[in-house]
C-alpha cells in the first residue's frame, strides 16, 4: 500500500488537507460527495442511488484521494486512480466504456487513469482541485507511470453547443499526435450543434491543458451523465515545466 501523503494549504480562513482513502468508510465519504455532484447538481442518472452514494465496479480497485477541510473533516474533493495492472484485472479502463482506445494499446503498461473527480461547491476558488493535481502528480512520479488518461466532462445543459464549441477550439491547439487517437462508441453530434458559440472551459479541462494534456479525438456523449467527455491524455514527459517545478519541485 502507498505511505498517506498528507499536505496543507491555506485558503482564506480554510486548511486543507490531503490524504489517501484507507478504509471502506473513506472511500464511502469519497462516493458521497460525488452522489452530492453528480446526481444532485449535475442530475445525473446514477444506478442503485438508495444509499445516496455514487457507486461502480471500478472503485474497489482504485485509489482514492481525498481532499478534507481541517477544521470541520469534511472530505470537499476527491479523485480515483486505477492503475494499469488493476484496469487489467477489470478487464479495461473505465475510458474504455466511452472509447475506442485501441491505438493507446502500446502505452498502456505505463497508463494510469484518473476520474470521478469532483469539487463540493463551496470550495471551487481553486485550492482544492491545486492539492489533487499535487497528489496526482506526486503519485505518478513515485509509481515511474509515464502516461496520465482520463475523461473530461462538460455539462450539456445547454444542449451540447458549449462542448461542441470547445472541441472545436481545442482540436486545432491540443490535439494529440494521430497514433494516440481514440473514437467515440456514442458520438457527440457535432454537425448538428453550434460550434462556434462562446467558450466556457470547466476548471477541470483548464488543469489538464495547464499540464500540457493532449485531447484525443471527437467527445463521447454520455447520456447517463448528460455530459459530453474528452479523452485526455498527459504524457509526464511532456508536462507544463512550471506546474512540474510546482507540484514535483523540479
Amino acid at each position: 500500500m502507498l505511505q498517506q501523503q498528507t499536505q496543507f494549504i491555506q485558503q482564506e480562513k480554510q486548511q486543507l488537507v490531503l490524504s489517501y482513502a484507507r478504509t471502506e468508510s473513506e472511500v464511502r465519504e469519497a462516493q458521497r460527495l460525488r452522489y452530492k455532484i453528480f446526481a444532485e447538481e449535475m442530475q445525473a442518472r446514477l444506478p442503485g442511488t438508495d444509499s445516496r452514494l455514487d457507486v461502480d465496479k471500478y472503485d474497489a480497485h482504485c485509489e482514492h484521494l481525498l481532499v478534507r477541510d481541517a477544521g470541520t473533516n469534511e472530505v470537499v474533493g476527491t479523485y480515483r486512480i486505477l492503475t494499469p495492472s488493476q484496469a487489467k484485472k477489470m478487464g479495461g479502463y473505465y475510458a474504455e466504456t466511452e472509447f475506442d482506445l485501441d491505438r493507446l494499446v502500446n502505452l498502456q503498461s505505463n497508463m494510469v487513469e484518473v476520474g470521478r473527480s469532483c469539487v463540493h461547491a463551496d470550495y471551487r476558488s481553486g485550492g482544492v482541485i491545486a492539492l489533487l493535481w499535487s497528489g496526482l502528480a506526486h503519485y505518478m512520479q513515485k509509481n515511474r507511470f509515464d502516461y496520465l488518461v482520463g475523461c473530461a466532462s462538460i455539462s450539456m445543459i445547454d444542449g451540447g453547443h458549449n462542448a461542441a464549441s470547445i472541441y472545436n477550439k481545442l482540436k486545432v491547439a491540443s490535439m494529440c499526435p494521430a497514433e494516440w487517437r481514440v473514437f467515440p462508441r456514442c458520438a457527440l453530434p457535432l454537425a448538428s450543434l453550434d460550434g462556434d458559440a462562446e467558450v466556457y472551459l470547466p476548471p477541470l479541462i483548464k488543469g489538464y491543458l495547464r499540464l500540457g494534456a493532449y485531447v484525443c479525438g471527437d467527445p463521447a456523449w454520455d447520456p447517463d451523465f448528460n455530459t459530453a467527455d474528452l479523452l485526455m491524455l498527459l504524457p509526464m514527459s511532456k508536462m507544463n515545466p512550471r506546474y512540474a517545478r510546482h507540484f514535483l519541485g523540479k
